[in-house]
C-alpha cells in the first residue's frame, strides 16, 4: 500500500501539477497586487476614488462591489496572460511538431450510423453494420 502511494507521489504528473499550483498561486498574488496597486488606481484617477473603496450599505450589510471589480480585473488579466503567454505558444509549437497524419484522411463515414471508422474496416465498431472496405 505504501509502495503504491510512493509510486503515485513520485509520478511525473503529480510533481508537475504541484509545481504548477505553487507557481500559479504566486502568479495570482503578483497579478492581484498589480491590479489593486497599479491598474485600478490608474483607472480611478478621473473619478478620484479607488475601486476597493466602492461599496453599498443596506441596513447593516455592506456590499463591497469594488473588491469584486478588482477580482474581476485580476481574473481577466490572468486569463489573458495565460492565453497569450502559454496557450498560444504551446499551440504553435504543437502545430509545428505535428508528426502524426491527419485522422480524417485515414477514416471514412459508416453508411449506417455515420461514425468515423478506419478505411480498411469491413464492419463498423459502433453499429456493427457491414460495409465494404474503401
Amino acid at each position: 500500500m505504501l509502495k503504491d502511494f510512493k509510486a503515485f507521489i513520485l509520478r511525473g504528473n503529480v510533481v508537475d501539477l504541484a509545481v504548477a499550483v505553487v507557481i500559479g498561486a504566486a502568479f495570482g498574488a503578483v497579478v492581484k497586487s498589480l491590479v489593486e496597486d497599479l491598474i485600478t488606481p490608474l483607472l480611478s484617477i478621473p473619478g478620484k476614488t479607488n475601486f476597493a473603496s466602492l461599496h453599498v450599505k443596506i441596513r447593516h450589510s455592506v456590499f463591497a462591489y469594488g473588491n469584486f471589480l478588482n477580482a474581476l480585473i485580476a481574473f481577466v488579466t490572468i486569463a489573458a496572460a495565460v492565453f497569450f503567454f502559454v496557450v498560444t505558444p504551446v499551440n504553435t509549437l504543437m502545430a509545428r511538431r505535428k508528426t502524426e497524419p491527419d485522422v480524417a484522411s485515414e477514416t471514412r463515414d459508416c453508411p449506417e450510423c455515420l461514425s468515423a471508422i478506419p478505411r480498411a474496416a469491413r464492419r463498423c465498431a459502433f453499429c456493427t453494420a457491414e460495409s465494404a472496405p474503401a
